[in-house]
Parts: C-alpha cells; structure tokens; sequence
C-alpha cells in the first residue's frame, strides 16, 4: 500500500503543471519519516526475538509453542543453549522415535498398569521420582529397574528449585533421592534431572550440570495430573495423538487414571503412525 502512495504523490507531482513546494516537502519529510521508523521497529522487534529465542530465561516455567500436526514444537528457550547447561526437551532430526517419561508424585494404583503396556510393547522409560514416591512405592520403583526402565531425579520436596541459589540446598534436594534410590534397588540412580513443574532457572541449570546431571524437560504433554478432573479417553488421545512428533520427549504423569488406562492403546496407535521407542540414554549418545 505504501508502494502505491508514493507512486500516486509521485505521478500527481509530474503531472501538475506548478508544484507546490509548501505542500510537497511535509508531505515527503513525513512519507521519509514513517518509512525510517518502520525499518526501525522491524529491526528492533527482530533482534528482541532473536535475544529471547538465544537465552535461558531466568526464573521461568517451560512452556511451549505448538505449530502444525507432527510438528516439533519450540520452547522457550532454544535447544542450543539448553545444551550448555545439558539441558534438552526434544530429540534432533526427524526419526520417528519417542522418548517415554513419567513424573511420579505419588502412588495412587495406577503405575502398575502403566508399567504392564510399557512391558507389553517393550518400550523403555524414564521415570522421574520424589521422595514421597520411593518412601511409600519402594516395590514399584524396584519393578522399574527389573523391568529395565531408568528412574531419574525429581527433588525430594518438589520445591521450586528456580529459587534456591544456595548450592548446598539444592545438592541436599537431589542427593537425598539418589540415596534413597540406591538403599531401595542396591543400583545407582541414572543422573537425570527433571524440575519440579518444569519452574527453571540459568543457576538451576547450571548447578544440574555441575552436579553430573542432565536436565530433561518435554516437548508434548497434556493436562493429566488433576486427580478430580481427568480428562476423557477421547480428550487425551486427540492431544496425544495430534501432537506426537519426531523426537518427542514425552511427559505423562503416573498418578493419572486415564494414562493408566489408554496407556496400551496409545502405544499401539503411536507403532501404527510408524514411531518407536527409545531410552533417554540414546537421545542423550546421539546429542
């Protein structure tokens, strides 16, 4: 439109036989103006996204940003400065392998059937535990091992570890788990680390790494955690189904009624679609 304007004044000026240059030179002053502010906002909105896409923020929640049907979303923090801090949310390249993982709070009945689909298609899996959960579940958190999946570290309290900049609080956090995890299983807990409600921080990060762990967050999951309002069959399906993508690293909670219940099914659909499964390990060998 603004090609068409300037054409127009243009063509107006050629034309008339006097110009008058009391009219013409505020008219071209302001065109020149606006154009300059223009390229200015461009450029300052351009290198304001570029900033926020290439930085860990500080003291946020993972979040993510979905585009169309099988594809990878963005989080918001980019993958390569996630890998600074050993940090990742989705698997590089497009093979068609998911990377199953489970946050574990509590035990509420429904990791058993959890464990028996994950068996049934022989798909491995990570599960991220809290105190409470080894306390009061040490027989299922044995049968993960038996059963070859990785148990990882979700802090003992389940704080927000985004606001604990003390070292030696946040080590005690993660320490006391992997402690009790060896005292359960006599094995040593894999050195994975997922923030409690995904709430980060670049010193969280860093202390992770520092530590020897690697940070794990998601790029799919769904609202499954509400123990009074559990979505239905249908809703998790059309979420889980409509959003699984290559390299998928997939967050689902263990305390969740209908993850226990579809578990199965969504598996099988997932094989249908022509994907696989694989350890966090392999994701991890592949970086």
């Amino acid at each position: 439109m603004k090609t068409i304007f300037v054409k127009d004044i243009a063509r107006r000026l050629v034309l008339e036989d006097t110009i008058n240059w009391k009219k013409v030179v505020p008219t071209i002053v302001f065109l020149g103006a606006m154009f300059l502010l223009g390229r200015m906002a461009a450029e300052v909105y351009a290198e304001t996204a570029q900033t926020i896409g290439s930085k860990v923020l500080e003291g946020e929640n993972w979040g993510l940003g979905f585009g169309g049907e099988g594809q990878k979303p963005t989080g918001n923090a980019a993958a390569e400065e996630l890998k600074k801090y050993n940090a990742y949310f989705c698997g590089e390249g497009q093979e068609k392998v998911i990377y199953l993982t489970f946050d574990c709070g509590y035990e509420n009945g429904n990791t058993e059937p959890i464990l028996d689909a994950l068996k049934k298609h022989n798909a491995p899996a990570t599960f991220f535990v809290v105190g409470h959960f080894l306390e009061s579940a040490p027989e299922i958190v044995k049968r993960m091992v038996e059963d070859g999946h990785s148990v990882g570290n979700h802090t003992y309290h389940h704080p927000d570890m985004s606001k604990i900049s003390d070292k030696s609080s946040f080590q005690k956090e993660m320490d006391d788990v992997k402690e009790l995890f060896k005292e359960i299983t006599g094995t040593e807990m894999a050195m994975y680390y997922r923030p409690p409600q995904g709430k980060y921080s670049t010193a969280n990060l860093e202390m992770a790494k520092e530590a020897g762990y690697a940070t794990f967050f998601w790029s799919l999951a769904y609202v499954d955690w509400n123990q009074d309002d559990q979505p239905s069959h249908e809703e998790a399906f059309k979420k889980l189904m409509g959003r699984i993508h290559p390299g998928a690293i997939v967050l689902l909670h263990s305390t969740s009624k209908t993850n226990g219940e579809i578990l199965d099914e969504l598996l099988t659909k997932w094989e249908e679609m022509g994907y696989t499964f694989s350890p966090l390990s392999d994701l991890l060998e592949g970086k």
